[in-house]
């Protein structure tokens, strides 16, 4: 369903645009021209490549490919969270923190992790829980602090999480003046071609078909990505925060359905 709405809503974008060129008298392939668009594409890769640490950059390529897929953020996923919850801080309540400990140590084979298909396909979600946990497990902290390390933990995934969108929305900024580049570039290839007046005339519509491009791409592909990506995002730490207040609130002594 995500896919199915990114390419609708980029043909929506692409159809109505073209569809009232067309109207209006233009012909598409006036718009096609090969040297702006290398330009453009060019520049754009290039202010990717050097704002993005190599790490960011594979971040930045992961959740463009998982705003395609999709997020989960149904109810079903998280009642299930609160379920696995209940019954995992239920053992921790009657047996004891260490209780808890086959289970964080091997969740696949966990009774209780591995009934939970949903959790279990998100290795993030998982590793989080069980890191959550062993400190308890552990008895190396005591349980009032256990709130401050997962908060801190939480805002450092956070931070590192919006680095993609970050830089989807400055090129959203940035295409504006890349297709400007390009106009004055072809502006200038124009000004060579005064003594053809035709020439000239194609030429100065190649360039400004580069800003077109340059400001279309900015506010109908780049800018609505960085923002879909900014919402999977806050639906994935959703579903963390659960995990931190329900660990938390445990350890200061609150039962499990609380």
């Amino acid at each position: 369903m995500a896919a199915i709405l990114i390419l609708g809503g980029l043909a929506v974008a692409l159809g109505s645009s073209l569809g009232g060129y067309v109207l209006g008298g233009g012909q598409v392939m006036q718009l096609v021209h090969p040297p702006e668009i290398l330009i453009i594409v060019g520049i754009a890769s290039s202010i990717v490549l050097l704002s993005s640490p190599f790490p960011v950059l594979m971040r930045l390529i992961a959740d463009v490919l998982e705003a395609f897929k999709g997020v989960d953020m149904s109810k079903e996923r998280f009642c299930d969270l609160l379920k696995l919850l209940y019954e995992i801080l239920q053992v921790g309540r009657r047996k004891g923190y260490i209780a808890m400990d086959e289970h964080i140590s091997d969740p696949k084979g966990s009774s209780i992790l591995g009934k939970y298909s949903t959790f279990l396909a998100d290795q993030s979600a998982v590793d989080f829980l069980c890191a959550a946990l062993r400190p308890l497990v552990d008895g190396k902290v005591k349980p009032d602090q256990i709130d401050a390390i997962l908060s801190t933990e939480l805002a450092t995934k956070k931070n590192e999480a919006s680095n993609s969108s970050h830089t989807l929305l400055m090129l959203q900024d940035s295409m504006p003046g890349v297709g400007i580049v390009a106009a004055l570039m072809g502006v200038i290839n124009a000004l060579n071609k005064m003594d053809d007046p035709e020439a000239l005339v194609h030429t100065v519509a190649a360039a400004l078909s580069g800003t077109f491009l340059g400001i279309w791409s900015a506010y109908s592909l780049f800018g609505p990505m960085g923002v879909l990506i900014k919402h999977n995002n806050a639906g994935k730490f959703l579903y963390f925060e659960v995990i931190r207040v329900s660990i938390a609130g445990f350890a200061k002594g609150l039962a499990p359905a609380m």
